[in-house]
């Protein structure tokens, strides 16, 4: 199918009479196996795919109806991304006391650059052990004790200070247990290191911490992504990056130091930093250029309090051109990743177009860069169009289970925002109940485009169809299982996350209905949702709350 015959037929198909939470599986399905066609190139940024994607999107929100919200009154934001690769090492070893110990790039150290240079270069630069490497007022939780890092490499632990604490131990309940919060996800660790100006960050891996093995860390192939910022903003690290559980436990013991104990020593609040005694160097060459890329941006005007707004997101990008799978296929279209989010936003606002007019002003983001570090989303919370201190909420939608119908919904975030009860109470009218994620020490609540939002404040809800197994009508909790399973397993991140004659969209098409009536309730009322206690954005919006009366 062409992408002019597409945009007719959806065009056409948008203008028909619906009613609220009229959810159609058969345009979900339309939209996704174009967005996910060979001609959209796997959507990646900064490629034919994109000018193609940005043309595909802004034709469907016109033809809905809908109002550009981007800059100067256009569809679009502009999203400047700085690309890097680095090439092969001409010098990557530590040195203790003279003695050099290489380091095999990929092998027992991963690493890449945010920084616009030709050559990463760290020399002889003192490495610290820091723990956690947290700094948790609010928990009473501070690791670095003082310790200046500048010019050094910091060295991290991945996860909380909690994550295998026992009962006794000073750490214990103090971040949630098992459930990460921000303070264990390894970008944090990393901005940790960049504000107290240490010039390269490592963190000591461990697949049970970080959720996948070394296998996942070295697939990057020294690259990476970020927002361009000017040279006063760009981070202090030359290079961030993984160090192999093997290769750590070698350093430590080296150092005179045994990486087991230091492990415990960390979960106690009396935790002072270590000097190793050990110098990092370092010498990559990098290629590094600046993309442009691109958030799209619609709104459905409120008519009452058009200031204040109702957030829908989801991602267009993927991952582009890859090596073929066993089928031959080469794009990496992510066909549910986030290609069916999109779709999902599409039928939300189709839906809403044909209500009334809503009071508060809707806002359907489309993001850039979410698989590259959820660049495009945080490009917007650091230049909002919307101020965030008014917008109402963000509702996000990345990969919906494709197996059928569901008894219950599945939670990202318990405990998070009161988002959560009125998903509760929403989905109860639909006959569901609400099933926890099955793995919060994986951090989802933190890997999503909602997350650059909830970090300004904004209360948040996501639907990620991989975070648990849901309870299928068809199959129970077991058929639920297999389909994450299957996807994670096979098909995440790769060629085969594709559109198939197996999809039953009857479970998207739920989530996606009770997503819009959320975001109904909330925009036809003057309601705030909020943040629970113990929350760490609770303050940030408490003091927005303040500022917006």
């Amino acid at each position: 199918m062409t992408l002019r015959l597409a945009i007719a037929l959806l065009s056409a198909a948008s203008t028909a009479p619906v009613g609220a939470q009229d959810i159609d599986a058969a345009n979900l399905t339309e939209t996704v196996r174009t967005l996910a066609s060979d001609q959209f190139h796997g959507r990646a940024p900064g490629t034919i795919g994109e000018e193609r994607t940005i043309g595909y999107l802004i034709g469907r929100l016109q033809a809905l109806g809908l109002d550009p919200a981007g800059t100067n009154g256009g569809w679009t934001q502009p999203v400047p991304l700085l690309h890097t690769r680095l090439g092969t090492p001409t010098t990557l070893g530590f040195t203790r006391n003279g003695a050099a110990t290489p380091l095999a790039f990929g092998t027992d150290i991963y690493v890449s650059t945010l920084q616009p240079n030709d050559v990463a270069t760290v020399a002889k630069a003192p490495m610290v052990f820091v723990g956690y490497g947290v700094t948790a007022a609010e928990r009473g939780w501070d690791d670095f004790k003082g310790q200046d890092l500048k010019g050094k490499v910091a060295v991290f632990l991945i996860n909380d200070p909690d994550f295998v604490a026992a009962k006794g131990e000073d750490s214990f309940g103090k971040f949630g247990g098992r459930t990460m919060t921000y303070y264990g996800r390894w970008t944090y660790k990393f901005e940790e290191a960049h504000r107290r100006g240490a010039i390269a960050a490592l963190i000591v891996h461990d697949t049970d911490g970080v959720g996948y093995g070394w296998n996942v860390v070295k697939s990057g192939g020294g690259e990476n992504y970020g927002l361009v910022v000017p040279p006063e903003k760009q981070t202090t690290l030359a290079l961030q990056g993984w160090i192999s559980g093997e290769a750590a436990t070698k350093l430590f013991a080296d150092a005179g130091q045994d990486l087991a104990k230091l492990r415990v020593a960390a979960r106690r609040k009396s935790f002072k930093p270590v000097d190793l005694g050990t110098a990092f160097d370092a010498a990559i060459p990098v290629t590094h250029e600046v993309v442009q890329s691109q958030n799209v941006l619609a709104k459905i005007p409120g008519a009452k309090r058009p200031d204040e707004v109702v957030m829908y997101g989801a991602h267009w990008d993927a991952y582009g051109e890859g090596k073929p799978d066993e089928q031959g296929r080469i794009y990496r279209a992510g066909a549910n990743d986030d290609a069916l989010g999109v779709a999902g936003l599409f039928e939300i606002a189709r839906n809403f177009k044909a209500a009334p007019a809503p009071d508060r002003t809707l806002l359907f983001a489309f993001w850039t860069g979410e698989e590259r570090g959820l660049l495009g989303s945080e490009a917007y919370a650091q230049n909002p169009l919307y101020a965030s201190e008014k917008t109402v909420a963000n509702l996000g939608l990345d990969i919906l289970q494709t197996a059928g119908k569901a008894k219950d919904v599945v939670l990202v975030g318990k405990g998070q925002g009161t988002l959560e009860d009125d998903l509760a109470r929403l989905a109860a009218k639909q006959g569901r109940t609400v099933s926890v994620e099955s793995l919060p020490e994986r951090g989802l609540f933190y890997r999503a485009d909602h997350f650059s939002m909830a970090k300004r404040g904004v209360p948040v809800l996501l639907m990620m169809g991989i975070a648990g197994a849901s309870d299928l009508v068809d199959g129970g909790k077991e058929a639920g299982q297999k389909w994450v399973d299957d996807y994670t397993g096979k098909c995440y991140h790769q060629a085969c996350d594709a559109w198939g004659p197996e999809w039953n969209l009857d479970g998207a098409v739920q989530d996606i209905s009770v997503f819009y009536q959320i975001g109904d309730e909330l925009a036809r009322s003057d309601k705030w949702p909020g943040w629970k206690d113990g929350s760490e954005f609770k303050a940030i919006r408490d003091a927005s709350a303040a500022a917006r009366k």
